[in-house]
């Protein structure tokens, strides 16, 4: 009997979803892209029914594509990006929007934490710093702002798990995806302060019960059955956080392995065993081996997100043209433009904050700046300094990590999102100073959530089917003369945040 697993995958922009064979071929494919809804400033959220309303279709059409029986599906694994939360009362049905991991608003939250339980004391504690915008601050928020709403919370969900209630009609969070509840999740015990939870007054049980990636949390119902055309009774693993997901669909998944993303965010991530978390970084559990096995994530807040933008709010032939065109991106079209401009473009500098910023400089009053524009600077200008502008974000991080002399497997791994631009990833790599690879597979995250629905099940014995799968295609190396020219640049970008930081809070009074 033929045997096939589905992953799909939750972003910030969009979801997606795959089903493969246990040869690793790639049988259905479905992506759409849903909005981000900012009401009011620092506000990033999602419409939380779409979630389930595209996992029913893309499900339809992955078992079309492939031509199978669902009965032949054997697991099912989901991950999404993080931080997220859906809110659900007792019955799972959804509270007020989504929070998605550009959400702001709980700055004040963050001021009532580090006045009444310490900045110290919480990294110590969870391995990672206090920031605005984890479940945990966030939940703070709905009891000071939406206390109603709040009262009726039975569990706060990300969104991969909302999907897994939806399949199963289980309550669950994964150990990898508790780190991003913050504050009081213990990222080496594995397990949620008590005490702490008390001292802020959030309740324990708003959280749900804690799965490692692998386990098998239930069985799609036959709600759930009726609703996607999947089987009753098809196993559903807990599940796994996207950037974890992207490692193992790209065959990254032992210790020093480096990877980076072009999504929503702009990203990449180092796997080691040690527990010598950084306080400038964001620290999560692994999916291989999670219960010893770390991955470091520095993370630029809108990195592929910021190309979406221009492309959104600025681009109206480049998507018309796609439109008619039937085949053409319009990120093609704009890369077309941006191939044209040289190296510093022209002088022209972005510091891509779009909604506050994460790693390294984690200011969550931030915003975009473009500095030196003129009118000699065109689209492609705009459009080449600001991939330039993500990869002196990103590179400011990776800068901090190499000082420690971590362990390191070059080349990097490029795999989703802008990591398709020959341009954008040859500026990473002359930025970086490193060579880079791209993974020839493109499904990406949802490829790995299948390969971990093969290993929960035990249709694969373990992850190495992740490494005998990947292949890696158009390797890179850094040109010397534009990493010079780039770390001039840099210099400067470091130099422009320094000067209007402060500026950005009397932005942000004014702006409130």
């Amino acid at each position: 009997m033929s045997k096939y697993l589905l992953g799909m995958d939750y972003g910030t922009g969009g979801a997606k979803a795959c089903i493969i064979n246990t040869d690793g071929d790639v049988l259905g494919y479905s992506f759409e892209e849903y909005p981000i809804i900012h009401s009011k400033p620092g506000w990033s959220e999602h419409d939380p029914q779409l979630y389930w309303e595209i996992a029913c279709r893309f499900i339809e059409s992955c078992i079309s594509q492939a031509q199978i029986s669902s009965g032949d599906i054997k697991g099912i694994a989901v991950s999404s990006a993080l931080p997220s939360k859906v809110m659900v009362d007792k019955q799972g049905r959804c509270i007020n929007n989504a929070y998605n991991l550009m959400d702001r608003r709980a700055t004040a939250e963050v001021e009532y934490l580090k006045k009444n339980i310490g900045e110290e004391r919480i990294f110590k504690i969870s391995g990672n710093r206090l920031d605005d915008h984890p479940a945990i601050v966030n939940l703070i928020w709905e009891r000071n702002h939406r206390p109603d709403s709040y009262n009726m919370i039975h569990k706060a969900l990300t969104i991969d798990g909302f999907i897994v209630f939806k399949l199963t009609g289980k309550f669950t969070l994964i150990h990898s995806s508790a780190p991003f509840f913050g504050v009081a999740y213990d990222l080496v015990k594995r397990q949620f302060d008590e005490n702490l939870l008390k001292e802020i007054d959030i309740r324990p049980d708003i959280i749900p019960d804690l799965f490692d990636c692998h386990d098998i949390i239930g069985d799609v119902t036959p709600e759930a059955s009726s609703q996607t055309g999947l089987a009753p009774g098809i196993p559903v693993a807990a599940g796994q956080v996207d950037f974890n997901a992207s490692c193992v669909a790209s065959g990254v998944i032992n210790e020093g392995d480096i990877q980076s993303n072009l999504g929503t965010c702009g990203n990449f991530g180092i796997i080691h065993k040690d527990t010598n978390f950084m306080f400038e970084m964001i620290a999560l559990g692994f999916t291989v081996d999670p219960q010893n096995t770390y991955i470091t994530i520095p993370t630029t807040t809108t990195g592929g997100q910021s190309l979406r933008y221009l492309r959104d709010m600025f681009s109206q032939y480049e998507v018309e043209a796609s439109r008619v065109m039937d085949g053409v991106d319009a990120y093609d079209l704009l890369n077309l433009q941006a191939e044209k401009v040289p190296a510093g473009s022209n002088g022209l500098i972005v510091l891509p904050f779009l909604m506050g910023e994460r790693t390294p400089i984690w200011d969550v009053y931030a915003r975009g700046c473009f500095f030196g524009l003129s009118l000699h600077h065109t689209k492609g200008h705009l459009v080449r300094a600001t991939m330039e502008g993500v990869a002196y974000a990103m590179y400011d991080s990776f800068r901090i990590i190499r000082q420690t002399n971590r362990k390191i497997n070059f080349p990097i791994v490029m795999h989703e999102g802008g990591a398709k631009s020959n341009l954008w990833r040859q500026i990473i790599t002359d930025v970086f100073n490193t060579p880079t690879v791209l993974t020839k597979r493109r499904t990406g995250a949802p490829y790995g959530d299948a390969i971990l629905a093969g290993v929960a099940t035990g249709i694969f014995k373990d992850f190495s089917v992740s490494k005998q799968w990947a292949e890696y295609v158009d390797m890179m190396e850094p040109n010397k003369e534009n990493h010079q020219r780039y770390m001039e640049y840099f210099e400067l970008y470091k130099k422009l945040y320094q000067h209007i930081k402060e500026d950005y809070r009397s932005l942000a009074e004014l702006r409130d």
